[in-house]
């Protein structure tokens, strides 16, 4: 979330920050993160910085595209009106962009939650000794349905959950918005 977040910032700032950065974030989702994870495996062994690099990959991309889009979907007046209320940028960026990019911020959180798990069972499922990924691996080779089965479940029972504590706080943060 930092990475995507700090991304859109950044490309917010700066026109030519955002012309260096936004392909290089489009390409970083064309590759397969199957494809990657070994490679991953390979620079940094089965520690737990493997399966993170995994789950960083898959997550900041929903989240800085999508506040990235939120920032420029600020109408320019707005802008031009807080401008010439001799607003500093900082100012705009606090009083305006934040709460207006609030709803996209929960939404990029709540699909970056799911993906970040699905990456961690990647990353575990590709190399590791333990986990869930791993575990459904290891049932898989022993042709075990239910084995296979199990992660998956928890998996998205574990989603569901985040994603509903998510909306929680969006609810009970972002009350202003449901009246």
């Amino acid at each position: 979330m930092v990475l995507g977040i700090t991304l859109a910032i950044l490309m917010d700032l700066s026109e030519t920050i955002e012309k260096a950065l936004y392909p290089i974030i489009i390409t970083t989702q064309t590759i397969p993160i199957t494809a990657l994870a070994p490679v991953f495996i390979l620079w940094f062994g089965y520690s737990i910085w493997s399966k993170v690099i995994v789950s960083v990959l898959i997550t900041f991309f929903p989240v800085s595209i999508t506040i990235y889009n939120s920032f420029k979907k600020i109408p320019k007046d707005q802008v031009n009106f807080l401008k010439s209320l001799e607003a500093s940028n900082l100012d705009i960026f606090l009083k305006l962009k934040i709460p207006a990019s609030s709803f996209s911020f929960f939404s990029a959180l709540k699909m970056s939650v799911p993906l970040t798990l699905i990456g961690a069972s990647i990353g575990e499922w590709l190399g590791a000794t333990s986990g869930l990924g791993y575990f459904s691996k290891r049932m898989m080779s022993q042709l075990d349905g239910a084995g296979v089965f199990a992660p998956i479940v928890i998996i998205s029972s574990l989603a569901i959950l985040l994603v509903q504590i998510i909306s929680l706080i969006e609810y009970k943060t972002l009350h202003w918005r449901n009246k």
